[in-house]
């Protein structure tokens, strides 16, 4: 109370800035663009609705969608009444009418925190939600189902309606098994600690769950494409010796500023400012959240690309609406005259124990960009480097060995992964070229006729050329920090749960944290120690550099090692320096 009561008279006095309106509120957005962004489909195709609607959770009798998936961490859609599903969750339907459960980026890009039990929405932060259980969790229900006749007979009658016969009863079974076939190759071999002696996976269990807040997205969509698109068609499309196991966790990204940026992506391997380009990282996006795409060789030797759902206008929808979004405001006030000196030491150089300004100031980027964008140095700080084995991944083309992307050179029987990606990604962007060509996303990038055709399609060919791997292992994006008080937890891999433990050496962080959305937002900046919602502690930690442990710890996947800029302030230039990331 004698806190309260200090921290009101300071607020009364002018000492402190407050920010006024809830983060929910002031980040740029209508209420129309909100509700937009939680329910717009950009050509998702998880699960057939209906069976989505009949499944039971693993283990009970209650159905899988009761809790509209709150158990995950996914998120209420108050902002479209009568919906059933959370943000981020939306529907479509194919060419049949057949209705499709599918992912937007919302679902990953929507967060909420609690604060002393109170909810902050936080439009574009990094969602805290276990995708990983989710997938699994659905595997199991969808398998448990096939394994079972009652229970199957149940899930049919529930998706066909009235009393199916056997006929109808049969052929469900069959598409049920087709899809499962393809799904359960995804989930046993690529996820972490899945392991089905009956599967052939290529590498063996991670030790560690992604667990909330954190997936390998690379591999996930690497996976998702050279493991379940391009196989051949006898085989449900599954090429089981190209899906490796996915355990290269990130954190989610926040999507404030990421549309000004000139690069993105954690290794910072996307090029970006353009209609093109940005429709390369999104289309990539939805293949990797289950977006149809089943691609195929013409007589001639080429590549048809168009059997594929990406909703490409949902796309640049989205796109333009996080164009408009603001970095949260910090509501809970701070200390101007503290922050103003933290402002000074933010300036500071790596020799004077800061340099916060030389990698996250804002910089114009090549003003040759046909945007005005900021420049986003990728560097080497020595963080964890596991996300670079998924880049340096190698695969079977499938069915687009041979083809060629234009211009581009013919794929290879074995092909570097982000290859066999930057072809199909372009050549799914090409089958909507009219689509995207046409679309005004900032009043700057509108093209018209063969001429307009002909600056997207070289845009294409020139990102695809350009999505390879940076020059130097281990390097990833360094984004400004507006809005990063509400992003923990801290590096790309989410390894450091506060900005205070951000400032430690690398030695001196916490080796284990759990995982929620319980926040301190005035202390140490970053998540509570105490969290009830999921149950997970993730394990992480650093070796010294003499350690002969340190390559291993480095490329696990979980190391908190690097980036140990401030480690030197003193107690008092740190608690100015957090004062001011407050304020950003």
């Amino acid at each position: 109370m004698k806190r309260l009561l200090l921290l009101a008279t300071a607020l009364a006095m002018g000492q402190f800035a407050n920010t006024g309106a809830s983060a929910q509120n002031a980040q740029g957005w209508t209420d129309a663009d909100r509700s937009a962004f939680y329910s717009t489909d950009q050509g998702s195709r998880m699960i057939p609705l209906k069976w989505m609607m009949a499944l039971k959770q693993p283990g009970t009798a209650a159905p899988f969608m009761a809790d509209g998936l709150g158990r995950y961490g996914y998120l209420k859609n108050d902002a479209t009444p009568g919906s059933a599903f959370p943000i981020g969750f939306t529907t479509n339907a194919d060419a049949n009418g057949n209705q499709f459960l599918g992912m937007t980026c919302a679902a990953c890009h929507t967060r909420e925190i609690q604060v002393n039990g109170v909810p902050v929405r936080i439009d574009g932060g990094p969602a805290i939600v276990e995708f990983q259980s989710l997938m699994a969790d659905l595997d199991t229900a969808v398998g448990g189902v096939l394994a079972d006749n009652g229970a199957f007979s149940e899930f049919a009658a529930s998706v066909l309606g009235g009393t199916p016969n056997q006929t109808q009863i049969d052929a469900l079974k069959v598409d049920v098994n087709d899809w499962f076939a393809s799904y359960d190759a995804i989930v046993q071999c690529a996820l972490p600690q899945q392991a089905n002696p009956k599967m052939k996976c290529v590498t063996p269990p991670a030790s560690q769950a992604w667990g909330p807040s954190r997936l390998d997205a690379v591999g996930m969509i690497i996976d998702r494409l050279a493991g379940l698109d391009v196989g051949p068609a006898s085989n449900h499309h599954v090429m089981l010796k190209n899906i490796r196991r996915a355990d290269a966790p990130t954190r989610y990204p926040f999507l404030w500023n990421a549309s000004r940026q000139d690069r993105t992506q954690w290794p910072g391997f996307a090029p970006n400012g353009t209609t093109a380009f940005a429709m390369v990282r999104n289309v990539g996006e939805v293949v990797g959240v289950f977006g149809r795409f089943y691609p195929t060789k013409t007589m001639w030797g080429g590549a048809d690309y168009d059997d594929n759902s990406i909703d490409t206008t949902g796309l640049l929808q989205l796109e333009t609406l996080i164009a408009k979004l603001s970095p949260p405001p910090f509501k809970w006030g701070y200390d101007k005259a503290l922050a103003a000196k933290g402002a000074e030491i933010y300036k500071w150089t790596v020799e004077q124990g800061a340099g916060c300004e030389g990698c996250h100031g804002i910089k114009s980027a090549d003003p040759m960009l046909p945007a005005a964008l900021w420049k986003t140095p990728i560097d080497n700080v020595g963080t964890d480097t596991r996300e670079w084995a998924t880049l340096g991944w190698k695969v079977d083309p499938g069915v687009l060995t041979g083809t060629r992307l234009g211009p581009l050179p013919a794929l290879k029987p074995v092909e570097a992964a982000t290859t066999v990606l930057g072809n199909a990604v372009g050549g799914i962007i090409l089958s909507h070229i009219k689509e995207i060509a046409f679309y005004d996303l900032d009043n700057t990038h509108r093209f018209s006729g063969a001429d307009g055709l002909l600056k997207t399609i070289s845009s294409i060919y020139g990102e695809v050329e350009q999505l390879i791997v940076p020059a130097s292992p281990g390097s990833y994006e360094s984004r400004v920090m507006q809005g990063i008080w509400a992003a923990a937890p801290y590096l790309h891999n989410g390894s450091v749960p506060t900005l205070d433990d951000l400032l430690k050496p690398a030695t001196e962080r916490p080796t284990s944290f759990r995982i929620g959305p319980n926040y301190d937002p005035t202390g140490k900046v970053g998540l509570a120690a105490t969290q009830t919602k999921f149950n997970f502690t993730l394990q992480t930690g650093c070796v010294p550099k003499n350690d002969p442990r340190y390559k291993a710890v480095l490329n696990s996947g979980n190391s908190n090692c690097g980036h140990e800029f401030g480690a030197t302030l003193k107690p008092d230039e740190k608690a100015a320096l957090l004062e001011y990331l407050k304020s950003l």
